[in-house]
């Protein structure tokens, strides 16, 4: 089974400001901690997130996304 690990910043509504996708989970962890240590104070107080989760398809990747091989 194909495992794709989707990095998504997201602001307080919920809108998508970045998103990068990879196939490797080492990558991928690696980008969403450096996703975590950007956002600011302020951002976090008014409700900015750095999310990281899983895909089963390329298909379930939002277009908006950077690929990392």
């Amino acid at each position: 089974m194909l495992t794709i690990w989707v990095n998504e910043q997201l602001d307080p509504g919920g809108l998508m400001y970045a998103c990068i996708a990879s196939g490797n989970e080492e990558l991928a962890r690696d980008c969403h901690e450096s996703f975590q240590q950007n956002l600011t104070p302020e951002q976090i107080q008014l409700g900015w997130i750095a999310r990281l989760r899983t895909v089963a398809s390329w298909d379930d990747v939002p277009v908006n996304s950077l690929n990392l091989g």
